[in-house]
């Protein structure tokens, strides 16, 4: 008998880890089958609320926010992008890489929730930011990326150049924070179980078939 079964992914377009962990959570959804029938919610986090219009070069925002040195930031960016090869993405950083701020990114996010088209427009974010190296913030990149989801990008545009759906992203961003999220991703199963970072498919698979049998414990 096939179970519903409620996923938020709450997390950032501007997180790398967050790519593994969607990746690899939809591949132990793979390996689940028709056991499970998946409704992934996703759900806004900011990394960097602050983030000034220009951006900022990603080395230096690791460097100053983490304290990681270059040896360090350039070991972990190699891990990613061999963690990223290994579910078929293409994490192209270069000495240029920029961070930027995330927020109207999310507002499109909560209308394509609306329209069914979350999955989707999330991968095409995640393509347009890591693998196409284009800010997360420019109206022209985020509308491309909604018409790649298939997606009305006239409507995109329509959103971006307003506070549509601004007041929505935010109270959602509140909610998590007040539940105690302070790092992504975070995924919450039937609002019951944890499940924290770019976790390997078989954690989540485990989890998802202990939650099916009745057996998994309160938090995972």
């Amino acid at each position: 008998m096939t179970q519903t079964l409620r996923i938020d992914f709450v997390s950032d377009v501007a997180c790398p880890w967050c790519v593994v962990g969607l990746r690899s959570l939809l591949q132990a959804l793979d390996a689940v089958g028709d056991q499970v029938k998946a409704e992934i919610r996703f759900q806004p986090f900011e990394l960097n609320p602050n983030m000034a219009p220009e951006g900022e070069n990603t080395t230096e925002h690791i460097q100053k926010k983490y304290g990681a040195s270059p040896e360090r930031s350039a070991a972990t960016r190699q891990a990613i992008k061999e963690n990223g090869e290994r579910f078929g993405f293409t994490f192209n950083y270069s000495p240029e890489s920029r961070i930027w701020n995330t927020f109207d990114a999310h507002r499109l996010l909560h209308w394509a929730g609306l329209e069914g088209k979350q999955l989707a427009l999330k991968e095409a974010l995640f393509k347009s930011n890591f693998t196409d190296q284009r800010p997360t913030n420019d109206p022209v990149a985020l509308a491309d990326a909604a018409a790649e989801a298939g997606l009305d990008p006239a409507r995109a545009r329509q959103i971006l150049a307003s506070d549509e759906f601004a007041a929505e992203v935010r109270a959602e961003e509140e909610h998590w924070r007040r539940n105690g999220i302070q790092a992504v991703p975070s995924v919450i199963f039937n609002e019951r179980w944890l499940i924290q970072g770019g976790q390997p498919p078989h954690v989540f698979e485990q989890a998802i078939r202990e939650i099916v049998a009745g057996t998994a414990r309160e938090a995972v």
